[in-house]
């Protein structure tokens, strides 16, 4: 499903960066102001699971990504980050990473990672309570306007040289 998903968002409004192996993007569903997915463009259900010049690209998507969350409001940008990839093997003594029913947990899996800041002003963090926690997060600007943002911020500290390692 994600990767029809990275399909349909390709070249869209709410995409802040993209390359060959990597889409990076605000997703519709966003609770957080400048929420992040990054999905890998192929099939990959682990970290592991990728080549070299996917491991590089990565690399390069990160830091693109991270120096323009730091340009969005000229300031360090706090976030949590976490991937989430298919688990391995399927219990104690399996050498061949299959579950007991011998089907790989791999299967159906596709690698991405969420980044989460909680600002949503240089010096306004957003909280999420009450309504919010139990019933719908309430979004104080619209994914597209987010990605924008981000975008340009990224094109900014590009241009500046923040994103080219060494």
């Amino acid at each position: 499903m994600l990767l029809d998903y990275v399909q349909q968002e390709s070249g869209g409004p709410r995409v802040v960066a993209e390359s060959a192996d990597w889409l990076a993007l605000v997703p519709f569903w966003a609770a957080w102001p400048f929420e992040l997915l990054l999905i890998a463009r192929r099939p990959a259900a682990r970290l592991s699971d990728l080549d070299g010049p996917a491991r590089d690209d990565l690399a390069l998507t990160l830091h693109r990504v991270l120096a323009g969350y730091d340009g969005l409001f000229r300031r360090p940008f706090p976030y949590s980050f976490g991937w989430h990839q298919a688990p391995f093997g399927g219990g104690v003594g399996e050498g061949d990473g299959r579950t007991p029913t011998g089907i790989d947990p791999g299967v159906g899996w596709q690698l991405h990672a969420h980044v989460f800041p909680p600002l949503l002003r240089a010096s306004v963090r957003k909280f999420m309570v009450g309504y919010e926690l139990l019933a719908e997060t309430q979004r104080d600007i619209t994914a597209e306007e987010a990605a924008e943002r981000l975008r340009a911020a990224v094109g900014e500290a590009r241009a500046a040289g923040a994103a080219t390692p060494g």
